[in-house]
């Protein structure tokens, strides 16, 4: 599984020119996923995401967590961060999980999230033409792949 994770002071979604979910302060989440994932690694990394300190502290260190801070969570599901460019011009997304295996799999991050943040996450919908704004705040943007925990 992989995530892109951006602190933001707002962010939303759009699917048809209609706001499926916005946000304050917080994260904004995308998230790919592959047939090796496990329930193990949407353990691991929904602890990432809610524990990691990338928010500032009062002497603007970046000291707490989304959880700390009280802050909103916003989950977009994203095939394409699975893209391989290595042969031609046009991306692979071979590895990206189909949506019989990756369905699932989100739908269990939203709720690992939910359960670890303490309350309801915003999300888009799953395999949707979607329009994510945002505006990122610091910007601080964070690559996590759970098959390579550095």
């Amino acid at each position: 599984m992989r995530a892109v994770i951006q602190r933001v002071t707002s962010a939303s979604v759009s699917v048809n020119n209609t706001v499926r979910s916005s946000i304050g302060n917080g994260l904004l989440i995308l998230a790919g996923m592959e047939d090796a994932d496990t329930e193990e690694d949407i353990v691991w990394l929904s602890s990432k995401i809610v524990n990691g300190r990338i928010f500032n502290d009062p002497q603007g260190v970046m000291n707490c967590s989304v959880a700390d801070t009280g802050g909103e969570i916003l989950l977009i599901s994203q095939f394409t961060l699975f893209a391989s460019t290595k042969k031609g011009n046009r991306p692979s997304y071979l590895r990206s999980a189909k949506s019989p295996v990756a369905i699932p799999l989100y739908e269990k991050l939203i709720l690992q999230l939910e359960k670890d943040l303490g309350k309801s996450i915003g999300t888009g919908e799953f395999g949707a033409d979607m329009q994510v704004s945002l505006l990122n705040d610091g910007p601080v943007t964070i690559l996590i792949d759970t098959k390579s925990k550095e």
